[in-house]
């Protein structure tokens, strides 16, 4: 198998993997949102794949969970977040790895993703439903996050060689 096709099946199956890790566990968070385990292969995209194959995987395997889950109205909001996600975890995991190291680098560059992601539905639900009541949902996908995080790493260990920049 070529390298560009091997960078492509990565990248269908990643985005596969994100959508099929969102829609598996879901649990329901206070604004109509929901918790779950896709940011762990969020963050595997951003640190597997180049800059933009990994925005578009994570992007489109989470925006497609949402849509298949009857959450259209987040899926445009959630294919820029997850896709942001993978760009930060890409850029200051390549930054940081010189200096620090892999695995220092990538809980640092998930942690920014993560509250990256936290961030951005904050904004998003806000200008939905008013910046008072999105406050409830920080705890819930700051929760999501560290499971991400967790997720993430472990997985990038797991795969070992085969985690290197597809």
């Amino acid at each position: 198998m070529n390298g560009k096709t091997k960078r492509l099946v990565t990248a269908a199956l990643l985005a596969a993997l994100t959508c099929v890790a969102t829609m598996v566990i879901k649990v329901p968070s206070p604004l109509k949102g929901y918790l779950n385990l896709g940011d762990g292969v969020v963050l595997l995209a951003g640190w597997m794949l180049s800059p933009a194959t990994g925005f578009l995987a994570a992007g489109l395997g989470s925006a497609l969970a949402d849509g298949l889950s009857g959450y259209m109205v987040y899926a445009p909001a959630t294919f820029v977040i997850k896709g942001l996600m993978a760009l930060t975890a890409f850029y200051l995991c390549k930054l940081l790895g010189r200096r620090w190291g892999d695995l220092p680098s990538r809980l640092l560059s998930g942690v920014v993703a993560e509250v990256l992601m936290v961030g951005g539905y904050y904004v998003f639900e806000g200008i939905l439903y008013g910046f008072a009541p999105a406050l409830v949902n920080i705890p819930a996908n700051g929760v999501q996050g560290v499971a991400g995080l967790i997720l993430g790493v472990a997985l990038i260990k797991l795969l070992g060689k085969a985690g290197k920049r597809a």
